[in-house]
């Protein structure tokens, strides 16, 4: 241990150019060693408050962050070193001139570092402004919108404290999601998102629903001193995502506010992304993604794919940007498969009530062939390979009450006819399981497992375009195709540019099917591959020759045993006489061998 007391001023700009006490200290009780955690240097400057403001950090001296291509994701980092609550909204702003700033690298930051850590020295006019609520958080959620609340009780000592289910409603909680720029309250219930042992508020909370931020709401005047174990609130807001223009609130343009709404703009989202819109919407699987030109440049979010693919929500991906392309989706509005291995295989879910918005598994008894067709069409998959109970894993979820009875040419499930009485129990490992073939093919070769690669989807056949395709990313085509090994790739250049499906390499690596990694393009490069066909072709010549093998096997066994009877049946005299004979060489008549003689030979 340091023998002496430190007396610094606190102005010295090292601890050993403090002062120190004359006299040593001799001992120290345990556990009193120093832990000392200073605060980032990092501050939001120009807006009044401590938790929003244009973003500065200070690496030797202080400089604004450049902010281009900043996400709330990148920025809930900044808040949590602000210690202010959770990222609001995030923008920038070009300024006149050209200056030093920060650049923070958003790999380094994702990765758990500090924000001091992860900058380098850089030129920009684009100043990064951020937003932090000021004494409201949510902790442990799955987005910014979702988690444990926290109320920061007291600005002077920085203590977050859990609110007691008993002193929060409904209007509170529309005050907190409008506070913290999400939508409506969609779940409100204790210890959703876990139980802590963190300080509890102590007043009731008591919220007209019009207000703008949860402190400006009247509270109870008595406090409270205990809240029973398991009581914390949990809470989660809506996403902000909406879909536009569409026939039905699960197709159109997709639009999302921060802030303010706008388009998202959509030359690059395949299936992939599609699918977490779809779930964010409550709605069914992603069926197509496409976008279109419109006449002018205007507003858009730009929504990182990569960011959006590690699991974030939508709202926490997006920049601001300007595009004249617009995002168009759609989703599945009342079916959808969970479980599955792609967006054409999973468990099905079927919603059987837009109000209340619960999604139902089916029971197998009430599900049959044509009823398969009728979803696989829906969902914009080819035919119906497998239909099985519990193929995709089972679950006590409730179940669809009617049997579907489809003709199979239905658009889609809930057009279907269905039984007038009820099922009220379903057995065990019964949920229907359902895995539709991907609608890919290989047209203009010898056999189906060779030629250009096609794909179906939003509707049309097109060529694949793939210009760094290779044998690795072919395979998976010829799994699909139930083809054998890919032998061969080839890029054929044709005489005018068409429309075609563009496949992205690292999709395909990652395990997703074709059709979730395909983008609009045009091209006149396509695909010619070729597949072995040697899957099905050894397992007819196997099965061939186990059924010759068992075959001769069955025909030896048979003369064996035909043989053993023979040696087992016992010879006639007269035989016995003709075997004497025969063996011993001589005619009986002449006697050249004594009696015993000849019984020893015979023997």
């Amino acid at each position: 241990m340091w023998t002496k007391e430190f007396q610094c001023g606190g102005h010295e700009s090292a601890l050993l150019d403090c002062r120190s006490s004359g006299s040593a200290r001799n001992t120290c009780s345990p556990g009193k060693a120093v832990g000392l955690t200073c605060s980032e240097p990092v501050r939001l400057e120009g807006r009044g408050s401590r938790c929003t403001g244009t973003l500065e950090v200070k690496q030797g001296k202080w400089r604004p962050v450049i902010g281009s291509e900043w996400t709330l994701k990148k920025a809930a980092v900044a808040c949590r070193d602000l210690d202010c609550g959770s990222a609001v909204s995030v923008g920038w702003r070009e300024e006149s001139s050209v200056r030093s700033v920060w650049r923070i690298k958003s790999e380094c930051i994702h990765s758990g570092s500090a924000l001091r850590d992860c900058v380098t020295s850089d030129s920009s006019s684009y100043i990064l402004d951020l937003t932090c609520s000021d004494s409201v958080r949510m902790v442990d959620g799955t987005s910014l919108c979702s988690g444990r609340l926290e109320v920061k009780s007291d600005q002077s000592n920085q203590r977050w404290s859990s609110v007691c289910e008993a002193d929060f409603d409904q209007q509170d909680a529309e005050v907190v999601c409008r506070e913290l720029g999400c939508g409506a309250p969609s779940v409100l219930k204790g210890a959703f998102y876990g139980e802590v042992e963190a300080p509890m508020w102590t007043k009731e909370f008591q919220c007209g629903g019009d207000e703008s931020a949860l402190l400006d709401c009247r509270s109870s005047g008595s406090a409270r001193n205990t809240c029973s174990p398991g009581k914390a609130v949990g809470l989660t807001c809506s996403e902000s995502v909406r879909l536009k223009g569409g026939d039905s609130r699960c197709a159109g343009t997709l639009e999302l506010k921060r802030g303010e709404w706008r388009p998202v703009f959509g030359s690059d989202w395949t299936l992939k992304e599609a699918a977490v819109a779809c779930r964010e919407l409550d709605c069914g699987s992603a069926v197509s993604v496409g976008g279109r030109k419109e006449s002018s440049v205007r507003s858009v979010w730009w929504i990182r794919s990569d960011c959006v693919q590690s699991g974030t929500a939508l709202r926490d991906c997006v920049t601001s940007s300007s595009s004249s392309y617009i995002l168009g989706l759609t989703c599945s509005d009342s079916v959808r498969m969970v479980g599955g291995s792609s967006l054409c295989s999973g468990r099905l879910e079927v919603k059987s009530d837009q109000s209340n918005q619960w999604w139902l598994s089916v029971c197998e008894a009430d599900f049959d062939q044509q009823d398969a067709e009728v979803v696989c069409r829906e969902l914009g998959c080819g035919a119906p390979s497998v239909l099985q109970g519990a193929l995709y894993g089972e679950v006590e979820s409730p179940m669809w009450t009617k049997e579907f009875q489809c003709g199979g040419h239905e658009s889609a499930l809930l057009d279907c006819r269905s039984s007038g009485s009820a099922r009220n129990t379903c057995s065990p490992g019964k949920a229907v399981g359902l895995t539709c073939s991907e609608p890919v093919r290989l047209v203009g070769g010898d056999s189906r497992c060779a030629g250009t690669l096609e794909l179906k989807y939003q509707g049309e056949w097109r060529p694949a375009f793939g210009s760094d395709r290779t044998l690795k990313e072919t395979a998976v085509v010829c799994r699909e195709l139930d083809c054998g090994s890919a032998v061969s790739v080839t890029l054929i250049q044709e005489s005018s540019v068409r429309s075609v499906w563009i496949i992205t390499s690292d999709c395909v690596q990652s395990g997703y099917a074709l059709r979730e990694c395909a983008t609009s393009a045009s091209s006149s490069y396509i695909l010619y591959l070729t597949c072995s066909d040697f899957g099905r072709k050894p397992t007819v010549l196997i099965i061939r020759v186990v059924a010759l093998l068992l075959t001769l096997l069955l025909v030896t066994t048979a003369l064996c045993f035909y043989c053993k009877a023979c040696r087992g049946q016992k010879p006639g005299r007269q035989e016995n006489i003709e075997l004497d004979d025969y063996n011993l060489g001589v005619p009986a008549a002449e006697g050249g061998l004594t009696e015993e003689e000849g019984a020893q030979g015979a023997e």
